[in-house]
């Protein structure tokens, strides 16, 4: 999946226009680096088109422990959007990954999450 397709994905998705899109997506994934361990979070970029391999650059190598709340919280206040906003465009984010990386990388990365992501991803498709 190339750059625009993903935004526009993410952006039909969460009923929101490309550019907030964007900054739903630099958030989703800048907040993911954070909730990842730093290699999970590099073998996710690998799989993604390279505008959004820099959000997903982790600043710790441990991943920090926190739950779907405080990601919801974190997305809201990057994107400077309402944590509802913030959780449709979550909620898309995830979807959207799914559809553009390998079925194999998508569970490593939802193995690294609490059980409460798995609503948000929602199904394949």
């Amino acid at each position: 999946m190339d750059y625009e397709t993903f935004i526009d994905t993410v952006s039909q998705r969460s009923d929101v226009p490309p550019d907030k899109a964007e900054d739903l997506t630099r958030a989703t994934l800048a907040t993911l680096a954070e909730r990842l361990t730093r290699g999970e979070a590099q073998d996710l970029a690998s799989e993604l088109p390279k505008p959004l391999k820099e959000p997903l650059t982790s600043p710790t190598p441990e991943a920090e422990p926190f739950g779907v709340d405080e990601f919801i919280s974190r997305v809201s206040q990057r994107a400077d959007v309402s944590a509802q906003e913030a959780e449709e465009g979550v909620r898309a984010e995830l979807s959207t990954i799914r559809d553009a990386v390998s079925g194999g990388e998508f569970r490593h990365v939802m193995s690294q999450l609490p059980q409460e992501f798995q609503q948000l991803a929602g199904s394949p498709g």
